[in-house]
């Protein structure tokens, strides 16, 4: 092991911008109006009674203040090895795609005839994913995967009404190690869930998903492999046992890094499944959004999936609108476009035979990240007893630690990013492993980047034992300290607006 590095944060007394600046200051001065406007009566209610209260800075004031902000924030620019939301590089490459005029410039209402350019690239990247999941048709509404995972509750909802079984087939059924967002927007859209609870073998017994199964399911909704980055080799039974209920059964591919390429939602026998293209394709998570959970299915469910869809003729691409089944708008026009070209941009570069490398590169590289983690007293891996290989990332507790020295997994991210690295990422909730942490090395990171992050934690586990307080007091290097969380719940301290800020702070002066 190696003896990482501290790093030292910048640290600048920024003010807000609009305590910067001084009258008369410009970064830009636009002509003179000409003399003839045409008149816009606003109501009262809304018209202002006096001039905005802007800051007056020149455009070189304001760049610097933001490169300030941008060097005090660490941003996902370290070793990140965040699991369960595949990190990849963002390039330069899609950005710029993104930012052409032909589609910076665009508007969802101009006529298809003019927006050929990106309803072809829409339509070649659904083709994409229908190579990769075997389904007929894929949709990009949905801005991220819980909206994904709702975008299927919606469908099942319209699939199931347009039957005449909506009234009784009330029940979800799905696995506690599922993703959150699988239960909570199956309740949001008026199911019953059912959620199986984890067994000797890392998931749920066939047993277990006989006695939930009945007529009255309407939908399974499942993950595989989960977060603990165990696979269900039962997982074709699974989807026989749906069948045989008359159930629709749904592939969340949130995880689907690992197995990219070398499975088939479809040939599993799934209904529907969803990638999000802000994780395994590529495209830019950027702090919980925006985001895109792309939605396909069988031809069977195609009439219920959103409106519009993109359909190729022989004169070019058009918007399908007339869609009598369809369960309704999930989202706004298409989706968020630039992301869904990023994503594109990543597949095309990538190719068949690089996303079949990926997904290997991400298998081993978890598995040589959990060969050494074990090497770390103090940490032990979800279901210890399983020791089969894990997929492309694997849940571990710090719990041993936590009940020698009190350190717990908070304090642990904190003190990362001390050293330059990105805090981890713990556990969706409820917290099944006592103080989680979830790597997940994918195929982006070198040996040598999974190595330093490997040293980070055991630095910090000798840490723990030898002077707790600096772990639990962390980060000291950064230009924000620990923050407390309990100052959120006093709206007399904070502000989400300026006239806000100078309201509260006259009151408090």
């Amino acid at each position: 092991m190696t003896q990482p590095r501290e790093i030292q944060a910048a640290r600048w007394n920024e003010p807000v911008i609009h305590q910067l600046g001084r009258a008369g200051a410009r970064g830009q001065r636009f002509p003179t109006p000409e003399a003839e406007l045409p008149a816009v009566t606003l109501p009262g209610s809304i018209a202002r009674a006096d001039r905005p209260d802007l800051p007056e800075l020149t455009e070189f004031e304001v760049q610097r203040h933001f490169l300030h902000l941008s060097q005090m924030t660490l941003g996902m620019m370290g070793v990140s090895l965040f699991g369960t939301c595949t990190m990849k590089y963002n390039s330069k490459t899609a950005e710029y795609a993104a930012q052409r005029p032909e589609l910076a410039e665009i508007h969802p209402y101009q006529h298809p005839d003019t927006l050929q350019g990106v309803l072809e690239i829409l339509h070649d990247f659904d083709l994409i994913l229908r190579s990769l999941s075997g389904m007929d048709q894929f949709v990009f509404q949905a801005g991220g995967g819980a909206d994904a995972a709702y975008t299927m509750t919606a469908v099942a909802r319209a699939y199931w009404a347009d039957r005449g079984e909506l009234a009784t087939r009330t029940e979800m059924v799905t696995s506690i190690q599922a993703h959150p967002c699988n239960p909570a927007t199956a309740a949001a859209a008026g199911f019953k869930v059912v959620n199986l609870p984890l067994e000797e073998n890392g998931y749920p017994s066939l047993d277990a998903l006989k006695a939930a199964v009945s007529d009255r399911t309407a939908l399974i909704m499942i993950n595989n492999p989960d977060d603990m980055g165990i696979y269900n080799p039962e997982i074709k039974e699974w989807v026989r046992v749906a069948k045989e209920a008359g159930a629709l059964i749904f592939y969340d591919h949130a995880n689907f890094n690992g197995v990219m390429g070398k499975l088939s939602a479809r040939e599993l026998g799934f209904d529907a499944c969803m990638f999000m293209l802000h994780k395994t394709f590529g495209a830019p998570k950027a702090g919980g959004g925006p985001a895109v959970g792309a939605y396909g299915c069988t031809e069977e469910l195609a009439p219920y999936m959103p409106a519009p869809l993109i359909v190729k003729t022989e004169n070019g691409y058009r918007l399908d609108e007339d869609r009598p089944k369809s369960c309704g708008k999930i989202r706004e026009f298409w989706g968020n476009v630039p992301q869904v070209v990023k994503a594109y941009a990543w597949a095309r570069s990538m190719g068949a035979e690089g996303i079949d490398l990926a997904s290997d590169i991400s298998v081993v590289a978890n598995n040589y990240m959990d060969h050494r983690l074990a090497q770390i007293d103090g940490l032990a891996r979800s279901n210890p007893d399983i020791t089969a290989p894990r997929m492309e990332m694997t849940r571990w507790s710090l719990a041993p630690l936590f009940e020698e020295t009190g350190v717990g997994t908070m304090d642990f991210a904190n003190r990362m990013a001390d050293f330059g690295i990105d805090p981890w990422w713990m556990s969706h909730e409820p917290w099944i492993v006592p103080e989680p942490f979830t790597p997940e090395a994918g195929e982006l990171w070198s040996k040598a980047d999974i190595d330093l992050w490997i040293d980070v934690v055991a630095k910090i586990a000798q840490e723990a034992r030898e002077n707790p307080e600096r772990v639990k007091t962390a980060p000291h290097n950064q230009p924000v300290a620990q923050v407390k969380g309990d100052v959120f719940e006093d709206a007399s301290t904070w502000a989400m607006t300026w006239r806000a800020y100078q309201r509260k702070h006259a009151a408090s002066a």
